[in-house]
């Protein structure tokens, strides 16, 4: 993104269950892969809770197509990918400083159809050399990366190239653990499992899902040439189980991120790991759906923003 404006890199904490805490790896990130047979073995098992939200509704998909040859990606399991929607931060963001000029990128078309004017999208693969003029940008934003990148000091040093000098950029990744601060999410439940799916699959394709682990974000920052480091790591929650009103809507959203693509978002990672079939696939999903609905299951899982400056 370029912007024109004086903009302060980000002071406040976000809003969403702040903590002081410091990470530490608990038994739900140390023990071991479930085999994808469990899943059917335990359908009898399957909870019916009477505190279900089910207020997201059920039909949480898309109805958006776009036909266009851009979009013949792999298939597995009759999903195609890259094939998720989004991005519409970036028009907040062009919206909220109207005098900059905003270039969103993403590796496949999948913006919204209307857009401020000062916003312009192109699709462009951010692991292959950037297209952007040197010193060219005022600020640079990533975000959920995690288990795409395979050199994360390459990428930011792409980014050190195309800032001007005292230009910012900002990082936003999650953990993939689910987690819970009274025991609520069992290491043998689906919202358990849900981080070793991704870490162990990540693993095979040489794109790792312990960016937040590792702190991955802080240390190819500074390999990348960065300066003044700051952080925030926070825990977002998953679902309506939060009593306070803002976390409680944020908990909503992440919930409708989720359902609005479950398989989606898993039939890649479990066909890389192998052994998984589609009737595997389809009772985890239920269960994970039943457990985020289920208000008395509190789950959450850390993010971590970090921004620097490249030196003037």
């Amino acid at each position: 993104m370029s912007d024109n404006t004086d903009r302060a890199p980000p002071t406040g904490s976000p809003p969403a269950l702040v903590s002081a805490e410091t990470p530490t790896a608990t038994a739900t990130q140390t023990s071991a892969l479930l085999p994808p047979q469990h899943w059917t073995e335990t359908t009898e098992e399957l909870p019916v809770y009477d505190d279900v939200d089910s207020a997201l509704g059920d039909n949480l998909s898309s109805t958006a197509s776009i036909a266009s040859s851009i979009l013949k990606y792999r298939t597995i399991l009759g999903r195609t990918f890259h094939s998720e929607q989004g991005d519409a931060h970036y028009c907040d963001f062009a919206d909220e400083f109207p005098g900059a000029e905003v270039i969103g990128t993403d590796i496949s078309p999948i913006q919204p159809t209307w857009v401020p004017p000062n916003l312009q999208f192109q699709i462009d693969d951010c692991t292959r050399e950037w297209t952007f003029t040197p010193e060219s940008l005022d600020y640079v934003h990533i975000r959920f990366l995690s288990g795409c990148i395979a050199d994360w000091t390459a990428l930011f040093k792409q980014a050190y190239h195309s800032l001007k000098p005292g230009g910012i950029i900002e990082t936003m990744e999650p953990s993939a653990y689910i987690e819970s601060d009274d025991g609520t999410v069992e290491e043998t439940s689906a919202m358990g499992q849900w981080g070793k799916i991704f870490i162990e699959g990540g693993q095979k394709i040489g794109r790792k899902f312990t960016v937040f682990q590792d702190n991955t974000q802080n240390t190819a920052l500074e390999e990348a040439g960065f300066v003044d480091l700051h952080e925030h790591t926070y825990k977002s929650p998953i679902g309506s189980w939060p009593k306070d009103e803002k976390l409680r809507e944020i908990g909503q959203y992440v919930q409708l991120t989720m359902e609005s693509d479950f398989e989606g978002i898993i039939v890649f990672m479990t066909s890389v790991l192998g052994g998984w079939t589609k009737e595997d696939i389809q009772v985890y999903i239920a269960h994970l759906r039943r457990e985020i609905r289920d208000k008395r299951k509190h789950g959450w899982f850390w993010q971590k923003i970090v921004w620097a400056r490249k030196p003037e």
